[in-house]
């Protein structure tokens, strides 16, 4: 094992495909820690478990207490360790020899050290290992050999594990990866606090299915579990996982979902978060940002999903609802929506009339099929909206996916205009929402973003955001939505708690207000242009084949 540690304490995960990064830059610290500050931090190492590499593998540990020792076996280690206790003997060489005796295990290479280390009764250890401190801070008896930074610790005084502290993480100076800016050591911390709690949520993960290999390079830093790659995986002989699945249903082939429910494998679903990307997934631009959902899909109104569980029974402290609104307003003077930015201005087409907006969808998509309630097409909610507002000036934009010609939806403008005042195809959908009164939607997350704004909704369909006091609701809501919510504690858990997101500059997994930015600023790009360019050229080919066939 190398003693001694020339990485700073607190360091960044080595997600796939992501530029390297450091958490410590050149940069004047923002603060530095003092020792009256110490304990609040350590408090928040404890609880969040970062420091050393907290991504690595978490192998089987012993059932009965344990010495951890991270030297080689010698006379002058073990003469230290009471002959009764059960020994994991650690190191980073896969070279070092077995240790034989039945109350030896040894395990090599890089491994969590704060799942190593909970069950210890105590650590041998050099005096310059990280470790050391990390035992202190959980609170394990240390015995540091040889000389080092840490030798202070074998005393096992608090004061001594603070002053190591301060030593450790108060001397960095802290960038923010994402900005370049200088970020305290509270928010050094909690960003590591975040990537801890992706990566922990990923560890029972072992295969993907259904993922395009053009999604794959963005979707692996968010489904990784912290060693390894990611398994993507595309036919029947592959699924026979050991672990949970994550699985992109609608493009995973149904022998492969039959024979993953005939192993009863416990599957995730995966879908496109709600700010994806600048650009249509139909285009093959990748998502930047993901839905994972252990209970179920939350577009489906028949199950339960993560998210309804976050609505119906979630706590929101007040810190979370006031980031909430500041993302929301964010979004708001963005312009940013699901498929990229824009905006303009759109003049009110009859001043004495209320203005309805009413937004296609792709009608065999299956956040459609699944909660679109008794709606039978855009055709259909375009009826169904003249019918609740026969005086509204009606404006039907048909969904872009459609309009690109990848997808089912398409309604010939003659028979739209039975019903809308008319059809707009190139404004961008927050001009529209600006622009009107009301939506009128099926299940369209354009009703979520009109929200956003503070415009009323209708909803014809069941969509995530129906039944929550927020909406005026026209489809066959759950009995189990009984909850009311405010519009900031619905962004909470709809935008910060359930989604995850991908930062499109380093590729390190964010927060969503560092991808909102990055789209509002142009610099959300990530994709493979030539594939791209391909399937548009394909979706514009099939819509003239259309009007040929028409």
């Amino acid at each position: 094992m190398n003693f001694v540690e020339s990485r700073p304490f607190l360091r960044i995960p080595p997600f796939p495909g992501a530029s390297p990064a450091n958490l410590v830059g050149e940069s004047v610290a923002s603060d530095r820690l003092r020792v009256s500050q110490a304990e609040e931090w350590l408090d928040e190492v404890r609880r969040l478990r970062v420091g050393g590499d907290y991504w690595a593998k978490q192998p089987e540990l012993p059932v009965q207490p344990y010495t951890v020792v991270t030297l080689n076996k010698s006379d002058e280690v073990f003469e230290q360790i009471d002959g009764s206790q059960y020994i994991l003997h650690w190191s980073d060489s896969p070279t070092d020899s077995q240790v034989d005796s039945s109350k030896y295990r040894r395990i090599s290479g890089s491994c969590d050290p704060w799942h190593v280390l909970m069950g210890a009764e105590k650590l041998v250890v050099h005096a310059d290992d990280e470790l050391a401190l990390i035992a202190s801070i959980i609170g394990i008896p240390v015995t540091c050999l040889g000389a080092g930074r840490f030798s202070a610790l074998t005393s096992g005084r608090a004061v001594d594990t603070v002053n190591a502290f301060c030593e450790a993480v108060g001397a960095a100076n802290y960038s923010n990866p994402f900005s370049g800016e200088p970020m305290g050591i509270g928010e050094a911390i909690q960003l590591s606090g975040f990537w801890r709690n992706l990566i922990d949520s990923n560890r029972d993960i072992s295969a993907a299915f259904g993922f395009a290999f053009w999604k794959q390079p963005t979707v692996a830093p968010l489904l990784w579990g912290g060693h390894g790659n990611v398994s993507f995986n595309s036919n029947v002989v592959d699924a026979r996982p050991t672990g949970a699945v994550a699985v992109w249903k609608s493009r995973t082939p149904a022998k492969v979902v039959n024979a993953l429910d005939h192993r009863a494998a416990k599957v995730i679903e995966v879908e496109d978060g709600f700010i994806r990307s600048s650009g249509l997934g139909s285009d093959c631009v990748p998502p930047l940002s993901i839905a994972v959902d252990r209970l179920g899909v939350h577009f489906d109104p028949g199950q339960p999903s993560e998210l309804e569980e976050l609505l119906q029974n979630g706590d929101f402290a007040p810190e979370i609802v006031d980031r909430a609104r500041e993302l929301r307003e964010l979004i708001v003077v963005s312009d940013v929506s699901k498929y990229g930015v824009g905006s303009s201005s759109i003049q009110r087409r009859d001043s004495t009339r209320a203005h309805m907006l009413v937004p296609g969808q792709v009608e065999d998509d299956r956040a459609v099929l699944c909660g679109g309630g008794p709606v039978k097409g855009n055709l259909d909610l375009l009826m169904r909206a003249r019918e609740q507002n026969p005086g509204a000036y009606i404006i039907y934009k048909p969904h872009p996916d459609v309009e690109a010609g990848h997808r089912v939806g398409a309604v010939a403008d003659a028979d739209c205009l039975e019903y809308a005042d008319e059809v707009v195809r190139d404004q961008p959908i927050s001009s529209l929402i600006d622009l009107c009164d009301e939506l009128q939607v099926n299940s369209s997350l354009a009703g979520f973003e009109a929200l956003l704004r503070a415009k009323p909704v209708t909803t014809h369909g069941v969509p995530f955001y129906a039944g929550w006091g927020l909406t005026r609701d026209l489809g066959p809501v759950p009995e189990r939505r009984t909850a009311k919510r405010s519009l900031d504690e619905l962004v909470a858990a709809v935008l910060l708690l359930y989604p995850r997101y991908l930062d499109p500059v380093t590729g390190l997994p964010c927060p969503p207000e560092v991808l909102v930015r990055r789209i509002a600023e142009g610099a959300a790009v990530r994709q493979n242009e030539g594939v791209v360019q391909l399937r548009r050229l394909h979706g514009r080919w099939k819509k003239r084949l259309s009007g040929l066939i028409q």
